[in-house]
């Protein structure tokens, strides 16, 4: 390796013998420049240590290949492993994945799509905060660079969305404890930071209502993404205060069923399927770990494969088109039964 430290691509050009528009070219697009000018230009990148500055390139491009993907808590492993599968589809089409995570700051949330919309992003994949954004600034961002938002909807917002049905996972799930045993009890936060929670409970109260059997919410108290040590507070604080009317419980998401599942064996009841349990209880979402808790979790999936897919597909679509949509499209994809052995 050369010792001549390269600092812009001015310099470059001068090192390897290749004129300025020439190298940009390069950078752009290996194939655009001739076989011997692309080997030579090679050679002096492995005789140096220089690398462009792909922003910087990218924002004298009238279409930049980076690709935005804004998620509300990625320490959350639902949000992990959705950005994972967008990411790989991203990279499999040419582009370059950003990835910043809100934490649960909607202040934080703005500055992540300020950032974005200052590195020109051919587009941005979105699962907003829900109730806590800040719609306005949302709303504006979205007039200025194509938008698709994921796994949270934001009625009006973005060119489209893409995400999870939750009344239908919701009605199966209810449809299945009922067939197999007691009605289930709703446990869920009171303030919950998960934008799909209050679906979920409307849902709990239809799906009950429609079988004419008597609801029962519990509201448990916290705030933030710590969800399992939440739910596991909510949970002793219930089970010692005798405010489970029947034997199935059935909790908002699993992080909260973990915390659940904790405070029970801590309690001494046994939760599962037997004649010899004490409780039986399911959630929703299929947390990577619910299948390694004891007893493993009943749950409903997500079809993370789908979503990600149509998100990624759809904003490729806007991107290659260069028009924005004549009519905001919503596509929501049915949740799986996952029956283990906690119900």
């Amino acid at each position: 390796m050369d010792s001549t430290k390269i600092r812009n691509m001015e310099e470059f050009a001068a090192f390897s013998g290749v004129s300025r528009p020439t190298v940009s070219r390069f950078f752009h697009d290996p194939d655009s420049v001739r076989r011997v000018t692309r080997e030579k230009l090679e050679r002096a990148l492995e005789r140096c240590d220089y690398r462009p500055n792909i922003f910087a390139i990218n924002q004298n491009r009238k279409l930049t290949k980076n690709l935005g993907i804004v998620v509300p808590y990625l320490a959350d492993p639902f949000f992990a492993e959705i950005a994972r599968r967008i990411e790989t589809l991203i990279i499999a089409a040419g582009y370059r994945p950003i990835l910043l995570s809100s934490h649960g700051d909607t202040r934080l949330e703005i500055e992540n799509l300020d950032s974005l919309r200052a590195i020109k992003p051919a587009g941005v994949l979105l699962a907003p905060l829900g109730r806590s954004s800040d719609i306005s600034a949302i709303e504006k961002f979205c007039l200025d660079v194509p938008t698709v938002l994921f796994d949270s909807n934001i009625d009006g917002v973005g060119e489209a969305f893409v995400g999870h049905d939750n009344f239908q996972a919701t009605s199966v799930m209810i449809e299945y404890l009922t067939r197999t045993g007691e009605p289930p009890v709703f446990f869920e936060m009171r303030d919950p930071p998960n934008p799909n929670a209050g679906k979920r409970r409307k849902a709990y109260l239809e799906s009950m209502s429609k079988k004419e059997l008597d609801q029962q919410i519990i509201q448990i108290d916290g705030d933030g993404w710590q969800l399992e040590e939440i739910g596991y507070r909510g949970a002793v604080k219930a089970i010692k205060g005798k405010e489970l009317s029947r034997s199935t419980v059935f909790c908002s998401n699993d992080r909260l069923a973990i915390g659940f599942l904790t405070a029970a064996y801590e309690l001494g009841l046994k939760v599962g399927l037997g004649s010899d349990c004490d409780l039986r209880v399911a959630a929703h979402d299929n947390h990577p770990v619910s299948h390694f808790t004891c007893p493993r979790l009943t749950t409903i999936s997500h079809n993370f494969a789908a979503i990600a897919q149509k998100s990624v597909d759809t904003i490729m679509d806007l991107i290659e088109s260069g028009e924005r949509s004549q009519e905001r499209k919503t596509t929501l994809f049915d949740g799986e039964l996952i029956m283990r052995a906690s119900a």
